[in-house]
């Protein structure tokens, strides 16, 4: 499996609009590739708390359809990390969205763990309850978001789940740039899976992003690694390796709780 995952940088002075049709030409230029990654709140910003509530879209709004039609007409699994989404009553969700080389809807994911504690999208956001997961030739993906990172029993009932390979998309800051390579790394040898995480560059709102897109396979080995700014970080992948690894180690077997 060929993943690409498009380390978009968010700069304050371009337009939501602007980015979103750079965002669907950097995708289209992915033809070839089996699965496409964008990182979490490309179109705002992780930490532009401000504006959730004015940039925020429904489900299918146009960042949806953008995505979707990108989707198609590169023919690729997109997983189109997340926007803030305005549910019909008003609430707010950081919501990713999955579409298939059709266009699709696959599958959409609002974010179980919000970052910031008793302010920013801790406050501003409902929270997800249900874990996701989607099936792609070859591998069953789980979907996860940025702060989930941190709660490995959300990693657990994903694997339980079928998960083989694990995307999470983030907008994760760069003075906490350290913990993104660690747990990225401990969630795939825990889970004896693949881990596509894909973050950000740029500042959001005063806070330098971390970037480092990374890639990590069933026994912890770092497939690849981006740097700090804008980048399409491109790697192979046989996802026959999880089920290689859990035969050759069974840990999971050995699970008590």
């Amino acid at each position: 499996m060929r993943a690409s995952l498009i380390q978009i940088a968010v700069d304050e002075d371009e337009s939501v609009d602007s980015r979103r049709g750079r965002v669907a030409a950097l995708v289209r230029n992915q033809a070839g590739v089996d699965l496409v990654v964008l990182p979490e709140l490309w179109t705002t910003g992780a930490f532009a708390f401000e504006e959730f509530g004015r940039a925020a879209e429904p489900l299918e709004g146009p960042t949806y359809e953008a995505m979707a039609k990108a989707a198609s007409d590169t023919g690729v699994w997109l997983h189109a990390g997340s926007i803030p989404e305005r549910d019909p009553d008003g609430a707010l969700y950081n919501t990713s969205l999955v579409f298939s080389p059709s266009g699709e809807l696959a599958a959409g994911y609002r974010k179980i763990h919000r970052f910031g504690f008793d302010k920013g999208e801790a406050v501003l956001m409902g929270r997800g309850e249900d874990l996701v997961t989607v099936r792609l030739p070859g591998t069953t993906v789980g979907v996860a978001t940025c702060y989930d990172l941190r709660f490995p029993e959300l990693f657990r009932g994903l694997v339980d789940a079928g998960a083989e390979t694990l995307v999470i998309p983030a907008g994760w800051p760069e003075r906490r740039r350290a913990h993104w390579t660690l747990l990225a790394q401990a969630r795939a040898v825990e889970n004896q899976a693949f881990v596509l995480a894909c973050g950000t560059a740029g500042t959001h709102a005063g806070v330098p992003q971390a970037g480092h897109s990374i890639v990590v396979d069933p026994w912890g080995e770092v497939l690849a690694e981006a740097g700090a700014g804008e980048e399409v970080l491109t790697v192979e992948f046989d996802p026959g390796k999880v089920a290689a690894t859990r035969e050759q180690f069974p840990a999971l077997k050995d699970r008590v709780l």
